[in-house]
């Protein structure tokens, strides 16, 4: 998992409440298990005007929709999604997170954010941050004031700096802190402690060897 310390990017506005996992990345799209190519489907039934969209049609055939956010080119390479509150919710789709930081999103902001959908945030290298309704409405109003409005986003320090440099402080669970910090998903976790899982194996085989030829003829 790619590691979160300290982010600059350009933000893009998702000037909408409530938006659900299924606007997200559409159903159809959840047919594939690999965890690759999402993104060109991020916002998928928003962002073209040829519905409904199918999976592995390329983008070049596609019919954008000029008046989508993501599709007007002040917000191209945007890597700083600004929401509104309960982004994120519907169905328990990891896709969802998949999906953002595919198309090149690594930090999203919101007022509040949906429980499994904030989880797997994390699990997935992407930083949801929650922030007062007002402070959001103040980005907001910055970001569509001022072309190219980045954000620079420091997790050591919990601090978002704007372009001025006014710092906005934020929370974040210290267990997670340190997960982004390192790069570390759970199957990360559990590598970290792969010697003992070796010696424990070694360890387990050596007083019941039997269980050896019994894993092989399992297979």
């Amino acid at each position: 998992m790619q590691k979160f310390t300290i982010h600059q990017g350009l933000v893009a506005p998702m000037d909408r409440e409530n938006v659900d996992t299924d606007a997200i990345i559409p159903k159809q799209f959840l047919k594939s298990i690999k965890k690759t190519g999402f993104g060109p489907n991020l916002f998928d039934e928003w962002r073209y005007l040829d519905q409904p969209g199918q999976p592995g049609v390329p983008e070049s055939e596609r019919k954008p929709n000029p008046d989508f956010v993501l599709n007007q080119s002040r917000y191209q390479g945007a890597s700083v999604l600004l929401a509104r509150k309960n982004f994120g919710c519907g169905s328990s789709r990891e896709h969802a997170p998949w999906a953002l930081e595919q198309y090149g999103f690594r930090c999203v902001i919101a007022p509040s954010f949906a429980d499994i959908f904030f989880n797997n945030c994390f699990k997935n290298g992407m930083l949801p941050i929650v922030l007062p309704e007002a402070t959001v409405d103040l980005l907001f109003n910055e970001v569509f004031a001022f072309p190219g409005y980045q954000l620079t986003i420091d997790l050591q320090r919990q601090v978002i700096v704007r372009p001025q440099g006014e710092e906005i402080p934020f929370e974040v669970n210290a267990f997670r802190r340190d997960c982004l910090l390192g790069g570390l998903d759970d199957i990360g976790l559990t590598l970290r402690h792969k010697d003992k899982i070796a010696a424990f194996e070694a360890q387990r085989l050596a007083s019941k060897p039997w269980l050896a030829h019994s894993l092989v003829g399992a297979k």
